[in-house]
């Protein structure tokens, strides 16, 4: 049995698969699921046939006044706040699905309610009091308050820890100065989390809840995006700015824990956008194939067009079933999910961006006009691979995590050797542990295997076992070979977070399938077997491929040129 917020990815590293976290797949709630068919069936009568508008507020860079109202007027802003405060209360599982109805509508849509609801307020949800909750819950519900997330500052992005914003305790009261950027909803909130440098004996940065009105808070004009255009996005600053002391949103000290717990728990609002994209992208795809013709054919008909429409299914399928899994651990209450919802964004905005690629492909010339729905999507969608967190930087985060864990198991197995003859019990017990994880890895012999996948799967759980064995190996080894200096070999750590996603996101799929088998039966699940055939035979290459690239690589060639690159500040070769 797996343990209590157990993570699931921590644990494979280590060797186990702890299924108990991914089976039974999550489903949404039956009173959830017949809310969401009202709340959609209202979006259809009110968005359907908008295009024309969409594009046109994309190119001037604004939604209009009156559309936001039309959105507060329809309840975009309280999905995820409790009943007895005006909202739906809707679970994980139920906001990731709106977000997804909502983007295959308008992406710069459905992020200004996303932005307002994932991370905008979600601080106030997790660690507000009751007081901040009653004061300002009822108006973000309404939408009279919209919420945006204030973190990031000109020279702290992924270094979130690298915030100038400072605040300082007078009185009763702490004085904030400093300046966000490329913050979304600034142009239009009432309500900021923000999180400022404190250098208090309990931590160096706090959150806290700041609101238009106090004296001192200003912010720039619309910025100039490449995508979401139509989204507000503003630099905010702040000048002198009295903040209550009752307005600290957590702990004083605890703010960079609480900007990660908040960022980890909107991860799956923003996969749903993702899958919402890719389901526009594969509807759009089909009807231009079977309507479009090429010699005499229409180039549905094409072996190639048919590759990269099945291509689009599986990655498709595979990010829900990730998104749906990290939804699930969010409503299960489960606390050590930060790797899995890291997993789920790098997935879902990389399979998302490869759907639009192709979408785009198949419009040939016609999807690089305007017109058409294509390019537009594909600017939208680009951002998603750098906000709340660049995809480089969670891959990081995803595989040190793991060699974190790996080399506490290390550090303790020395200390182990160094006092087994002084605590022989738990000395013993500790190594004997280890050696069997090692005998288990090296021969096979008691190997971790799945016990509650569908038994028709042994072929694909045979993959993923297969893979998992060598992950845990990899993830030794890769510390054996390279200390403590792993944490700047970005290379190698590139490749284990690279095994890591694919893993998840094929456990994921298999307990999706498994789902659909026990619920469907065997006959009208083919389609879904055949998705879980080809992901695993994908996944399976890939992640060979990385650790096979533990010892021969070109990885030296490649820091070389860069840096040749670099002293040159560019290209050095021409054929003049």
């Amino acid at each position: 049995m797996s343990k209590p917020n157990e993570s699931f990815m921590r644990s494979l590293c280590m060797g186990k698969i702890a299924e108990d976290i991914i089976f039974p797949f999550p489903k949404m709630k039956a009173e959830e699921q017949e809310t969401l068919k009202t709340v959609f069936s209202s979006f259809s009568s009110w968005l359907k046939g908008r295009d024309t508008e969409f594009r046109l507020w994309d190119k001037k860079g604004e939604l209009p006044k009156e559309f936001i109202q039309e959105m507060k007027d329809f309840g975009l802003f309280s999905f995820i706040i409790p009943e007895e405060h005006g909202g739906l209360g809707l679970s994980a599982t139920a906001y990731s699905r709106i977000l997804q109805e909502l983007s295959r509508y308008d992406s710069s849509m459905a992020i200004t309610a996303g932005a307002h609801s994932s991370i905008g307020m979600k601080g106030l949800l997790l660690f507000g009091t009751v007081e901040q909750k009653e004061k300002y819950l009822p108006k973000l519900s309404s939408g009279e308050m919209i919420a945006c997330f204030c973190l990031t500052e000109p020279s702290a992005g992924s270094d979130a820890a690298g915030i100038k914003s400072k605040a300082v305790k007078e009185g009763d009261a702490w004085v904030l100065n400093g300046e966000k950027i490329w913050i979304t909803n600034g142009g239009l909130a009432d309500f900021f989390t923000v999180f400022a440098r404190t250098d208090t004996p309990e931590g160096q940065i706090t959150a806290f809840i700041v609101t238009r009105d106090m004296a001192g808070v200003s912010t720039g004009p619309h910025e100039d995006k490449m995508g979401l255009r139509a989204s507000s996005t503003v630099t905010v600053s702040f000048e002198n700015v009295r903040i209550p002391a009752e307005n600290v949103l957590g702990e004083v000290g605890k703010g960079f824990k609480i900007a990660m717990k908040i960022l980890n728990s909107g991860r799956s609002g923003l996969g749903g956008g993702c899958i919402g994209g890719m389901k526009k992208a594969i509807a759009l795809s089909t009807q231009q194939a079977k309507s479009r013709s090429q010699f005499g054919k229409t180039i549905s008909e094409f072996g190639l067009i048919k590759q990269k429409l099945g291509h689009m299914v599986v990655d498709c399928y595979a990010t829900e079933a990730v998104v749906s899994i990290v939804a699930g651990l969010v409503d299960q209450g489960s606390e050590d999910y930060a790797v899995e919802a890291a997993i789920s964004k790098v997935f879902a905005t990389e399979c998302l961006w490869r759907t639009l690629d192709e979408a785009l492909q198949i419009a040939g010339g016609g999807g690089y006009m305007t017109e058409l729905p294509y390019e537009r999507m594909v600017r939208d969608s680009r951002i998603n691979r750098i906000y709340e967190g660049t995809n480089d930087i969670l891959r990081l985060f995803i595989a040190l995590t793991a060699m974190h864990d790996v080399g506490a198991q290390l550090k303790e197995l020395a200390a182990t050797v160094g006092s087994v003859f002084q605590e022989p019990i738990k000395g013993f017990g500790i190594f004997s542990d280890y050696a069997k994880k090692q005998m288990s890895l090296t021969t096979g012999i008691g190997k971790a295997t799945f016990t509650k996948a569908h038994p028709s799967l042994k072929k694909e759980t045979a993959v993923f076992e297969e893979c998992a064995k060598g992950l845990a190996v990899f993830a030794d080894r890769l510390l054996r070979k390279h200390g403590k200096k792993i944490v700047e070999l970005q290379f190698p750590t590139r490749r284990l977070a690279d095994a890591m996603i694919d893993l998840f996101a094929l456990a994921c799929v298999i307990s999706r399938v498994t789902s659909a088998i026990d619920e469907k039966g065997l006959e009208k699940t083919v389609k879904e077997r055949e998705i879980l055939h080809v992901f695993s035979g994908q996944v399976g290459r890939r992640v060979r491929s990385n650790f096979g690239k533990i010892d021969d690589n070109d990885d030296q060639e490649i820091i070389s040129l860069a840096n040749h690159a670099l002293e040159l500040e560019g290209f050095a070769w021409d054929n003049l």
